[in-house]
């Protein structure tokens, strides 16, 4: 899989990572799992609904998401936002 990162998500990584400098190590082994495998028990990856239907999340903590757009079809992992459960849901 290929992930993705547009400007509006590298912008909120840069914000969030700001702020949690102790995650990065953590999200870069998220990164390399999800690239490998979107659905690796440990990422907790689901499929959310109401508006945010289109899109999956995954956990970086137990309090911090990372919200996805996948399409598998043609192997990529569109980064879509990071952040706190209630920022992103």
């Amino acid at each position: 899989m290929q992930l993705v990162r547009n400007e509006s998500y590298q912008r909120k990584e840069r914000k969030f990572f700001k702020k949690h400098v102790d995650l990065l190590d953590k999200y870069e082994q998220v990164l390399t799992k999800l690239k490998e495998n979107p659905f690796d028990s440990s990422l907790k990856t689901h499929k959310l609904h109401g508006d945010l239907s289109e899109f999956h999340a995954c956990s970086l903590t137990h309090n911090y998401r990372i919200v996805c757009l996948f399409l598998i079809q043609n192997g990529m992992i569109f980064l879509v936002d990071i952040g706190g459960h209630d920022d992103v849901y």
